[in-house]
């Protein structure tokens, strides 16, 4: 399966932590896709997004959009095209367990923790793998 150049823009910009762009990005192509893509593209946002809104110690959007990313990512499981679906899949999963576990009252130790304020991280934030490429 071929991904559109876009795609792995955003998945540069993912794992770059640029999770707002990454979600711009992914929309564009998302909006134009159909099913199995459309499905997968959206999974993928939906966890970026999840980052971008614990960087902003926003715990509800966090915990939600985590949710509902890897909810779409579970059937592409364990690798769809040439993404290692478990990767980011179990890691977003983690985060979201973390942060359901402490509340909303540590989101910002835990947005620390991630290094989604600038400092080295110390609980690691999911990257996209490639299976064939190296992203």
């Amino acid at each position: 399966m071929n991904f559109p150049e876009q795609f792995w823009q955003g998945v540069r910009q993912f794992n770059e932590g640029q999770f707002y762009a990454c979600h711009d990005t992914l929309e564009a192509i998302w909006l134009e896709s159909i099913d199995p893509n459309k499905t997968f593209f959206q999974g993928i946002l939906q966890i970026a997004v999840g980052y971008y809104h614990l960087s902003n110690h926003n715990w509800r959007g966090s915990v939600v959009l985590l949710g509902e990313g890897t909810n779409r990512l579970r059937r592409y499981r364990p690798s769809y095209g040439d993404i290692d679906v478990d990767a980011i899949f179990l890691s977003a999963l983690e985060t979201l367990q973390t942060l359901q576990e402490a509340g909303e009252e540590r989101v910002a130790e835990f947005a620390e923790k991630y290094g989604l304020n600038g400092r080295d991280p110390v609980l690691p934030v999911p990257r996209i793998r490639s299976i064939d490429r190296q992203e």
